[in-house]
């Protein structure tokens, strides 16, 4: 029995155990999360515009005008005052977050920060925004996964695989779709696809999909009839598909950073802006109900055929405008599902296009459809795998399967190849964070400088003789630091500066440190991370750089080393493999 007790005790405390118990508590709080958060945007829609479904277009087409415009106006308004006083950064969060977070912060988010950013997202698809629900359900997951990591005190490692836990929960219930919040959980956020991370990620999508139906059900998003290719000779015409929904699917990101440039330029204030876009829309709204919300009506009757090719082209159009507004200027929400409807509405009207030249060897509009659909989504979300399998799961349907694999590594393949990011990794580079940065750059980026800095530094005035100056050097062959008279950073003196000037026998001594300095024009603070500490250092050529209080006083508190950069570097990639090494 002691034998017994024992090993039961040494299983209880394995990592892979104790995950395995967390990734089911993980799967259904985000499970239980994503329906809520439908829940709650659903009833602020119901508030708003009479209808909590889905599909509202015929309720908004019977509203009256100064309705249907006022809704996302003053809805905008009041997420631009929420976003400004309450989430960080004054941007809303989503999946970008959730990634600079595994790769930067060891899984660590803040739950009232989650929360927040999950109300403003609510309140954007509930007032009409043209921007999706998955996203933020995602965030919401991740942020519940953070939370139990860090309530109980997980190592960095096993608090991204429970990051992972919660984004694949999130997405199977958001699209009743297990298979694919497996793999995006994996190809986006954990980044790999290690056993020490499947199993406990595979456990929580499960947990979330069954909770999603038994609350919901388990029909697929999109219901079709079976999908087949009429020809193999069409293949050419899938083939050009593809690099049309890159080209979709570039004009979506461009239309967002336009618009973002466009605000920043004209200096609208940031609590303005989605009241701003939510006056645009509500126009759009006015011709084309079909624009507002998550707009699954729309991609459901594109699939069914129920649109002309004029009115699909307007509503492409249409719909890419709303979201390129919404997203652009500060509304909360995603991007898979307008990639979805943008997607299904540049398919059909290919296809529509298709099929009249070549009647006899098209296949329906419907599958141009899901072949855009997924193309142009893998384009703006950066995960072609994903996408794949979770267009599948939406439509059920495996009938495409190999045009489907064609048309979005053609697009992808673009897509990458002009240098585009996806929308993730464009908001975050945005903020100055570049996730394809080499491994050794991210893993310094999640150090400080506090921590290598040292505080043993000298400073002098700028009135400082070269008497002085010298006897500084007799101690220490290391730079001066020069500062004023408010002890403000003027530059570096280095012990070479001194030898023509203070070792030559006709010196006459007149000199001072202010006629030697090396002004510098950067100096870093011990916030910064060392990954710009080691770009700052290479750039100016310093091997030691100044360490300030704060950028307002320039303060000199400390220096950092270039050799203590590379020594942390070092260190940090081989912790960073033995942590890699233990989750595979």
């Amino acid at each position: 029995m002691e034998r017994f007790a024992r090993a039961w005790l040494d299983f209880c405390r394995n990592d892979q155990v104790v995950l395995f118990f967390l990734a089911v508590i993980i799967g259904m709080a985000a499970g239980y999360g994503a329906i809520g958060f439908r829940l709650l945007a659903a009833g602020l829609q119901w508030g708003l515009f009479g209808n909590s479904m889905d599909r509202i277009v015929s309720e908004v087409a019977s509203l009256p005008w100064w309705h249907v415009i006022l809704v996302p106006t003053l809805g905008g308004l009041l997420i631009g005052l929420f976003t400004r006083h309450v989430l960080p950064g004054r941007l809303p969060q989503g999946v970008a977050d959730v990634m600079a977070a595994s790769a930067l912060r060891s899984g660590r988010m803040s739950l009232r920060e989650g929360l927040a950013a999950a109300a403003v997202s609510a309140g954007s698809i509930g007032c009409g925004a043209s921007v999706g629900r998955e996203g933020p359900i995602v965030h919401l997951g991740a942020t519940f996964a953070s939370a139990v990591a860090q309530r109980l005190h997980l190592s960095p490692s096993l608090a991204r695989t429970l990051l992972g836990c919660g984004v694949a929960a999130a997405i199977a219930s958001a699209f009743n779709a297990p298979i694919a919040g497996v793999f995006f959980a994996l190809e986006v956020v954990v980044g790999h696809y290690g056993i020490g991370a499947f199993s406990p990620v595979v456990i929580s999508s499960v947990i979330g999909t069954v909770i999603t139906r038994i609350h919901i059900g388990a029909d697929a998003a999109f219901i079709l009839p079976p999908q087949q290719i009429t020809s193999f000779w069409e293949l050419p015409a899938f083939l050009i598909l593809g690099p049309v929904c890159a080209l979709a699917a570039m004009g979506l990101l461009k239309g967002i950073d336009i618009v973002q440039r466009t605000h920043e330029r004209f200096k609208v204030p940031s609590y303005l802006r989605p009241m701003a876009g939510g006056l645009l829309v509500g126009l759009i709204a006015l011709e084309f109900p079909e624009v507002l919300g998550v707009g699954y009506e729309a991609t459901d009757n594109t699939l069914k055929g129920s649109y002309s090719l004029s009115f699909v082209i307007l509503l492409a159009l249409a719909k890419g405008t709303a979201t390129v507004v919404c997203l652009g200027s500060g509304f909360g929400g995603g991007i898979f599902s307008p990639s979805l409807v943008l997607g299904a509405l540049v398919g059909t009207a290919y296809g529509l296009v298709a099929v009249g030249f070549f009647p006899d060897l098209g296949s329906s509009t419907s599958v141009y459809a899901l072949l855009a659909m997924a193309a142009v989504a893998a384009c703006t979300l950066g995960a072609p795998i994903s996408t794949i399998i979770m267009v599948f799961e939406l439509t059920a349907d495996y009938g495409i399967t190999f045009a489907l694999m064609v048309t979005v590594a053609i697009a992808s393949l673009l897509f990458r190849q002009l240098h585009w990011h996806s929308f993730f990794s464009w908001q975050l580079q945005r903020r100055g964070i570049d996730l394809y940065a080499r491994h050794d750059q991210q893993v310094l980026a999640r150090r400080t400088v506090s921590e290598v800095m040292r505080t043993e530094v000298v400073t002098v005035g700028l009135d400082a003789s070269l008497d002085y100056l010298k006897s500084m050097f007799l101690h220490r062959h290391l730079p001066i630091f020069v500062v004023d008279d408010a002890g403000g950073l003027v530059g570096t003196i280095h012990f070479e500066d001194l030898a023509d000037a203070a070792f030559e026998p006709d010196q006459d001594g007149g000199l001072t440190a202010g006629d030697l300095v090396h002004r510098l024009p950067i100096a870093l603070t011990p916030d910064d991370d060392l990954e710009k500490a080691l770009r700052v250092c290479e750039a100016n050529h310093e091997e030691h750089m100044p360490v300030v209080k704060n950028e307002a006083s320039m303060q000199v508190i400390a220096e950092v080393r270039l050799t203590d950069l590379f020594l942390a570097q070092n260190q940090a990639l081989l912790e960073a493999r033995a942590i890699e090494q233990g989750e595979r």
